[in-house]
């Protein structure tokens, strides 16, 4: 893949609107699966399963939750992991994501969240569910090199590895709303294993129009 740059005012332009668009999505819908726009709580859940693929529960470990919007994947980890020992940061863009997520989980033990672009801390994991499906108005000119920022960071701040999730390419003939992004499954591997100089396992086939991948340090 050829390299991807950017420049910090573009950068700084799509934190903005993104920060814009999920404060107003929250608004609109509350702290619901909606509110971070996904459909429902059953698919949300699902994503999360394929995200925490990349975990080993065996032992005690840390991680990153950014985009953590209201903080849904705090819930289902005390929910469908109830032993796991997890230090937990959920980081958002969002101010507003963040006094929803520290309202509902910020009495949690080893629980806490941020408002923050990227990571603050070097953790095992760095988990980033929807980041990258709606790029709004911006061409992916400049979507991409966003991505591929994230995805260094993501890199910086994982001790393991970290896990993503993108939307899969329209089929032939499917027509797309503009502000979605859909990357082949190839593009974003293929970035992984030669810039980040990674590992990376393709999830697929979990009965939804996307894919995960799971990143991890040679």
């Amino acid at each position: 893949m050829a390299t991807v740059e950017s420049t910090p005012a573009s950068l700084d332009q799509i934190a903005g609107d993104v920060t814009d668009y999920y404060a107003s999505t929250l608004a609109q819908h509350g702290a619901t699966p909606r509110g971070v726009d996904w459909s429902c709580k059953p698919t949300q859940e699902l994503r999360f399963i394929q995200l925490l693929r990349l975990c080993s529960f065996k032992a005690a470990f840390s991680m990153n939750d950014v985009g953590c919007g209201y903080g849904a994947l705090r819930g289902f980890l005390r929910q469908r992991h109830r032993r796991a020992r997890v230090d937990y940061l959920g980081i958002d863009l969002s101010q507003a994501m963040v006094d929803s997520a520290r309202s509902r989980w910020g009495h949690v033990p080893q629980t806490r969240f941020e408002t923050a672009s990227a990571s603050l801390r070097l953790a095992d994991y760095s988990i980033a569910s929807g980041l990258f499906n709606v790029k709004l108005h911006h061409p992916e000119t400049a979507w991409e090199p966003w991505v591929a920022h994230t995805l260094q960071s993501l890199h910086a701040a994982s001790q393991t590895g970290f896990a993503v999730n993108f939307l899969s390419p329209p089929l032939p003939g499917e027509t797309t709303p503009s502000e979605l992004y859909r990357p082949n499954i190839e593009q974003w591997t293929d970035y992984c294993e030669s810039a980040l100089q990674s590992a990376v396992e393709p999830i697929t086939g979990y009965g939804m129009r996307e894919y995960t991948l799971l990143v991890r340090r040679r």
